[in-house]
């Protein structure tokens, strides 16, 4: 007998799993199936940011990190280290370990929720009079029916055209985390997040890092000054990226790889190295789903169509996260997956998409949240612009960390906030306090009036906000 849910989630990555969860402390009966395994062949859910994305590169990107304070800055604070060596299979052990305890986390959850899981790969297998019959191809095939569907499948990494992933020599973001042992050399094409993260985890422990970006500008996404900001940071790091590039031909060599290149001069280029990590976007994941067995509408880019709610053109299903439109971070795909577990139960789900932070877990961070000072430019807005480095902020200087800023842009009439951009240190945490000012439609006098702790990073942005009034008090 077919097993009968009022709702099914395709997909326990952070959009899945917590749309499942929700939908459960609603009072609905939910199946979640999911198809990740781990080493051993067992349910790995959590989708690509608990896997081979957020999780593990943060877990790497915190073990170089103390690798290289331990090497470079430790002197600074009168620690001296003789001696120090690195055992690349115990970081990249203790990522594992990161991710297992993420994994297990989920199917507790699961556990606690009363959400049953399915392992393996879910599919239309048709519509029915009691909604949707949804096909489970695992261990062992099932079929289960449920009214309600909440596709939350992710996405997948984009490959250079007839340069496919081996994840060997060609990686993607998986095998960026997989690396056996330090290359002398290696390449990297795409400067977004990924790019950067993964070339500063591998700068640290002795790689030498080339990026190449096929954009003229750095970060474009980014505020201008806070992108100059971070790129005179990470050249001085010794990451070397190159902007304005065109990618020829990549070949496989008995060392490595060798890329054929152009600059933003015109200059043909060569560059061999032992790796090559390919970050250049990530594409929907529709692969396996049968949507066109149900009439399921994609777009152009192979992504779920949806409306604003989150709704399909098929009643009652639904999708969230990275196979659909808006940026692909896990964070937006769990407001989403909340929202649509809400709207199936009558209530009014809230996803602003104005307000969601982006974040760079580089060293120095980059958060921003908001509209950019360009964008505001072009968009006609008048605005006021603060700012405030942390070179003056007492606890930057007490952590040795004073790179960066705050930058705050508000309305020139109402003082709404319209954009915080920070570099520097906790950038990531920090970014948090605007998030929420921004949903309260503050002003930057708001922000100014709070007490903030001292000495906190936290401070920075207090004096950013009285900045946009020409009255910052220590700098």
């Amino acid at each position: 007998m077919t097993k009968q849910f009022d709702v099914i989630v395709i997909g326990g990555g952070p959009g899945g799993y917590i749309a499942a969860i929700r939908a459960a402390q609603l009072g609905f009966t939910v199946a979640c199936i999911d198809e990740w395994k781990n080493g051993k062949g067992g349910p790995a859910p959590g989708g690509t940011c608990t896997n081979v994305g957020c999780i593990p590169s943060k877990a790497l990107l915190q073990s170089s990190e103390h690798y290289e304070h331990a090497g470079k800055h430790f002197a600074e604070h009168g620690i001296n280290v003789s001696g120090l060596g690195l055992d690349l299979g115990k970081m990249v052990g203790r990522k594992d370990a990161v991710v297992k305890q993420n994994n297990d986390g989920i199917l507790y959850l699961f556990k606690k929720n009363k959400v049953a899981f399915f392992h393996g790969r879910g599919s239309f297998a048709k519509a029915s009079d009691a909604g949707y019959e949804i096909k489970v191809s695992g261990a062992a095939e099932e079929t289960i029916t449920a009214k309600h569907v909440i596709l939350a499948t992710g996405s997948n990494a984009r490959a250079l055209p007839g340069v496919p992933f081996d994840e060997e020599t060609v990686l993607s973001n998986d095998g960026a985390l997989r690396i056996a042992s330090v290359p002398k050399k290696l390449a990297l094409i795409g400067s977004g997040v990924i790019g950067l993260e993964m070339g500063s985890v591998w700068r640290r422990l002795g790689a030498e890092v080339t990026i190449l970006e096929a954009l003229p500008t750095f970060l474009g996404a980014v505020d201008e000054q806070i992108a100059r900001e971070a790129k005179k940071a990470f050249d001085k790091q010794g990451l070397k990226i190159e902007l304005g590039v065109k990618v020829g031909a990549v070949d496989k060599t008995a060392r490595g790889v060798s890329i054929a290149w152009t600059n933003a001069r015109g200059e043909a280029q060569q560059l061999d190295a032992d790796k090559l990590i390919v970050s250049i976007g990530r594409l929907p994941n529709t692969t396996g789903l049968n949507h066109d067995g149900v009439g399921l509408k994609l777009d152009e880019r192979g992504a779920i169509l949806v409306d604003d709610e989150c709704r399909t053109n098929l009643p009652n299903v639904w999708a969230v996260g990275d196979v659909v439109r808006g940026p692909m971070l896990a964070h937006k795909a769990e407001e989403e997956g909340v929202a649509v577990a809400e709207r199936i139960a009558g209530q009014h789900g809230h996803v602003n998409f104005n307000t969601i932070p982006w974040v760079i877990y580089t060293s120095p961070e980059i958060a921003w949240v908001g509209q950019t000072e360009q964008q505001l430019k072009a968009a006609g807005v008048q605005y006021k612009a603060g700012s405030f480095p942390f070179l003056a902020n007492g606890r930057a200087r007490a952590l040795g960390d004073t790179t960066g800023m705050v930058k705050m842009l508000a309305d020139a009439k109402t003082d709404e906030i319209l954009g915080v951009h920070i570099v520097g240190p906790m950038a990531s945490e920090l970014i948090a306090e605007c998030v929420v000012a921004m949903e309260f439609r503050a002003s930057s006098e708001d922000l100014a009036r709070i007490c903030h702790a001292h000495p906190s990073l936290s401070e920075a942005t207090k004096e950013a906000a009285l900045a946009v009034d020409k009255r910052t008090l220590n700098f």
